[in-house]
Order: C-alpha cells, then sequence, then structure tokens
C-alpha cells in the first residue's frame, strides 16, 4: 500500500501542537443513563451500545460521516449498485448516510435502523428510521433489501454471524451487503510512533476492553470472513488509511487529517470512557487521563499516524448459483 509523505511544511515550527485544529416512540425508547458527564442509551441494555448518544456525540457522528465520505472520494458506498429500490442502513446514528442514500437514489426506500432514537424528524419522503437491535430477530420479508449498509457497529455486535445471516436472509438475490469499520490500530510510515504514544496506548486500552466484551475490533480479514462465512461471493474488501492530523503533504490527505484531528477532541473519550470504567474498572479520573493523553498524542505534529478504514461488501448469488 502506497505511503501517506509527510508535509514537510507542517514541521516548520519548533511546537508540537497543530496552530489550529419520521417515527413515534414511547417514552420507554428514549430512556438514557448518564455517567462521567455523558448521555448513554439503554434501552436494549446499559452495555449493547458503550458510546454516548448526546448532543455532542451527534455533532461528532455527523463529522466523521464527512471523513469516511472523503476517504471513499464522496462515494456513500462501494458496492456497485444499479437503481436500488429498497436499501437498510443499520446502525443510523444521526440517520445522516440514510438521508444521503435518500437522495442519492430517489426512487428507493431507505429505512434506518438503530438503538436510539436521536435521527431529526425532518427528511426525505423516501427516508425512514425505525429503533431497532440488529441482533434481535428481523421482521423484515426474505430478499427484500437490495442493499443493505452497516457502518462502525463492532462496538455494539457480539454476534456477526446471526446479523449476517439475516441480513443474507433479507437480502435480494443480486443485492448486495456492505460493512465498514475502522480498526483499532495505528501506523506510522516514518517511525514517528513510539511505544510510549499516549494514542498507542488508548488504542491498546480500548481493544483490551473490547476483547474482555466480546466484541474485538474487525480487520480486512473478519469481514471477508464475516460476509463469505454468511453467503456472498464476489466479496471485495478495501483499505484505506485515515491520517490523524494534517500532517500529509497531499492536499486531500491533509483535509482528512485535519477533521480527523478535530473529531478525535471529543471521540477519544467518546470510545473510551464508559469501556474503560464499566470494562476494565478503570477509576475515572485515570480513565479521562488516558484519553486526554491520547489526544495531545493526536495533536502533537511530530507523530504522523494513521489507522485502517476497512470497508467490504458482497453479493447474494443468483437463486441459479446457489448449489442444492
Amino acid at each position: 500500500m502506497e505511503t501517506i509523505e509527510v508535509d514537510p511544511a507542517i514541521l516548520f515550527n519548533d511546537d508540537d501542537d497543530y496552530e489550529s485544529s419520521g417515527y413515534s416512540l414511547n417514552s420507554a425508547v428514549d430512556r438514557y443513563i448518564f455517567e462521567n458527564g455523558r448521555r448513554y442509551h439503554s434501552y436494549y441494555g446499559v452495555d449493547k451500545n458503550p458510546m454516548p448518544t448526546d448532543e455532542l456525540e451527534q455533532d461528532r457522528l455527523d463529522l466523521h460521516h464527512e471523513i469516511m465520505l472523503q476517504l471513499l472520494d464522496g462515494d456513500l458506498h462501494l458496492a456497485p449498485l444499479e437503481d436500488p429500490r429498497r436499501i437498510l442502513d443499520i446502525g443510523t446514528g444521526t440517520g445522516i448516510w440514510a438521508i444521503d442514500a435518500a437522495d442519492r437514489y430517489p426512487k428507493a426506500k431507505v429505512v434506518g435502523t438503530d438503538l436510539s432514537p436521536i435521527q431529526p424528524v425532518w427528511v426525505p419522503e423516501n427516508c425512514k428510521f425505525e429503533v431497532d437491535d440488529a441482533e434481535q430477530e428481523w421482521l423484515y420479508p426474505p430478499d427484500y433489501f437490495d442493499f443493505i449498509h452497516a457502518r462502525n457497529l463492532a462496538q455494539a455486535i457480539e454476534n456477526w454471524p446471526v446479523l449476517m445471516e439475516q441480513a443474507y436472509h433479507c437480502t435480494k438475490p443480486g443485492g448486495y451487503v456492505e460493512i465498514a469499520e475502522l480498526g483499532a490500530e495505528v501506523f506510522s510510515d516514518d517511525n514517528t510512533l513510539s511505544e510510549k504514544n499516549g494514542f498507542k496506548k488508548y488504542l491498546e486500552h480500548i481493544d483490551k476492553a473490547f476483547v474482555k466484551l466480546g466484541r474485538p475490533q474487525c480487520s480486512a480479514q473478519t469481514l471477508r470472513q464475516n460476509l463469505e462465512n454468511a453467503g456472498f461471493v464476489d466479496v471485495q474488501v478495501s483499505s484505506f488509511k485515515q491520517p490523524f492530523g494534517p500532517w500529509a503533504n497531499d492536499r486531500r490527505m491533509k483535509h482528512i487529517g485535519a477533521m480527523v484531528l478535530l473529531m478525535s477532541e471529543t471521540g477519544l473519550e467518546a470510545y473510551g470512557m464508559a469501556p474503560f470504567t464499566r470494562v476494565l474498572e478503570i477509576p475515572q479520573a485515570e480513565a479521562m487521563k488516558i484519553c486526554r493523553d491520547g489526544v495531545i498524542a493526536v495533536k502533537n505534529k511530530n507523530h504522523h499516524m494513521y489507522s485502517y478504514f476497512y470497508v467490504g461488501y458482497g453479493r447474494k448469488p443468483e437463486y441459479n448459483e446457489i448449489k442444492h
């Protein structure tokens, strides 16, 4: 894979920091808990998704949506869709992907599902949202969706085979399922990542917590396995480097890195605080320090770090392709 060239201008100064950085629901579904100064989901269980759901997190999710769009050169997906009529977005979050998909495909009916009702009310006519747990039994008919999309769900999924089996069952023959996940490992092409790096240590704690939860982070290999084991064919998996900070020489990657830097200011806390305090039983003050040390490392322009964004998709075979 091509390395990301560092912009020499970013190291001009001696300082370490960058200079700038449509549904009806009952009240039970709106039930939350508050920890660490943040609001978390509780309707399907407090440990179902250890990510916040408050307005600060919603802003971060929308920013991350833009980052992932830029990583894919503006594409909402990589699967080769042709005039889809029914689309499902699992774990839709703020609903921004589903809304964009409804605009991109005006003839399609787009459904976004999530554990929490944090999506807007004013949406395109061909888009709607439902509160649902994707690991419970699906109520959609078999062979129903032309495209099923899932992005950044690893922290909330305990049984990928069950999820993928249901996705396969509800996808039309010839339709596609696409999964996109962030890797939980950080890299550097120019040896500016030390073992003492605060962000590296932060991610080591993240990995330890989610492994203990039974939700190990995804890789390109696990995406492929999840799709192929479910029965999908023509599986394709792509990896994209996501830089932390605007250190890249390439203009597009510099812009992406700047957005990632901004997102990290709240993102590390969002991903880390609940797993650290609940799962690893780290005291709140110590957990917060791990998050802050991670942010400090990301802001250090001498650290040229990136992680991978993995996108995999597969096609459900036509009936005449299935061996009986």
